[in-house]
């Protein structure tokens, strides 16, 4: 496959995430084509990829398309995948695993659906090497991904294998953490840049705080990965990766002229912070502290203060979670004057517990949870504190 070739991109992202996608791609100097509620498409080549899997914060996926094709069911699938020169692509020795989302009145499952395109490509290969890839679930080696709607359907090599979202630096799950591409997409939302103070009560296992000092630094986020999808496609030339992350990275400050505040109730959790914290490399860039929320310490400048509070879908109960979200918004008013606030939630019969009006309400999803991200701007001095009605 040609890496300097133009081919159309589809980079995926969570739902409302796009036009923040949108945006980080525009500044690593790409024209946006279209735009949608997941996902952006540009016309770029595999090498650019590269950069995109390495760079982009906000996104989940860079799909290369390979075709379109028409099928009205699983063996017009077979029979139009088995027409694609898979051999090019693909060497005999590598694993392969397809992805499909699948509408299609024909189509049950669309675990069928992956099955059949899975038997096509090792079918060919096998036809053509004499001797077939191994293929699976796992999507570690080279990933195909599927879109099949009515008659139509696209074909795509994810570039990415994992998901961006999947930064490295998370080796233990905790208690619903946030996906990693949401944190940094909702600190982008609140315009944080690393030049502001940012304070971050109830950090849990610490993916805002961590998030936030990769971009302070301008650390890519995928520093830590050392797998992709483009990695296994057929003449993947290593020497011009380890050129192109070389050039892309940036040497970190040694003493980073930021400052980070996260604190958690739970010690259990901020171990795990400054665990996860030292896998990223940026332990040394925040400040934890093993405290209630109403008593994490507040700098005299002034700057960001986030919430990611349970809100009752996974975690917590209803009526203690309400006065929590009580005092939230007493601990803002009263200890963050001069900050701009924000809450994240998923229950906005919550948030009206909070007490303050908010100056903004956008809109994301915590996998399919519809939440809001809640703006708050607590002037000092005279100004009047107004309350939802």
């Amino acid at each position: 496959m040609d890496i300097n070739k133009k081919q159309n991109l589809l980079i995926t992202c969570g739902r409302e995430i796009s036009p923040y996608l949108c945006k980080e791609v525009q500044d690593l100097g790409f024209k946006v084509e279209s735009q949608h509620s997941t996902g952006v498409i540009i016309s770029a080549s595999l090498k650019e990829a590269m950069k995109l899997n390495f760079c982009l914060r906000t996104a989940l996926n860079v799909l290369c398309l390979l075709k379109q094709i028409t099928c009205r069911n699983a063996d017009e699938l077979y029979k139009q995948m088995s027409s694609i020169a898979w051999e090019e692509l693909i060497e005999p020795s590598e694993y392969v695993s397809v992805s499909s989302r699948v509408n299609n009145p024909t189509i049950k499952t669309s675990v069928f659906a992956s099955q059949k395109a899975k038997d096509a490509i090792v079918d060919r290969i096998a036809q053509k090497c004499g001797s077939r890839p191994n293929a699976g679930v796992e999507k570690e080696n080279v990933v195909i991904n599927l879109f099949w709607k009515d008659e139509k359907c696209w074909i795509y090599l994810n570039t990415s294998g994992r998901k961006l979202s999947d930064r490295n630096y998370r080796k233990i799950p905790y208690k619903a953490p946030m996906q990693e591409a949401l944190a940094a997409t909702l600190l982008k939302a609140a315009n944080y840049d690393g030049s502001a103070i940012l304070v971050n009560p109830m950090c849990g296992s610490g993916t805002i705080a961590i998030e936030a000092a990769l971009i302070a630094l301008g650390k890519a986020p995928a520093s830590l990965r050392s797998n992709f999808g483009f990695m296994h496609i057929k003449g993947f030339d290593s020497q011009n990766w380890i050129d192109l992350r070389k050039q892309l990275s940036v040497a970190l400050k040694k003493k980073p002229d930021f400052k980070i505040i996260a604190s958690d109730i739970d010690k259990e959790a901020i171990e795990m912070a400054k665990r996860n914290a030292k896998t990223a490399g940026v332990d040394h860039c925040i400040e934890f502290h093993v405290c209630d929320f109403k008593d994490t310490p507040i700098p005299q400048e002034k700057g960001i203060v986030i919430f990611n509070p349970e809100y009752g879908q996974r975690l917590g109960n209803q009526r203690q979670l309400e006065t929590t979200y009580k005092e939230m918004g007493d601990f803002l008013k009263q200890k963050c004057s001069g900050f701009t606030g924000y809450i994240f939630t998923g229950n906005m019969a919550l948030a009206k517990c909070v007490g303050l009006r908010a100056s903004k309400r956008l809109i994301f999803f915590n996998a399919r949870i519809e939440c809001r991200l809640l703006e708050y701007q607590l002037y000092c001095g005279t100004k009047r504190v107004f309350k939802d009605n």
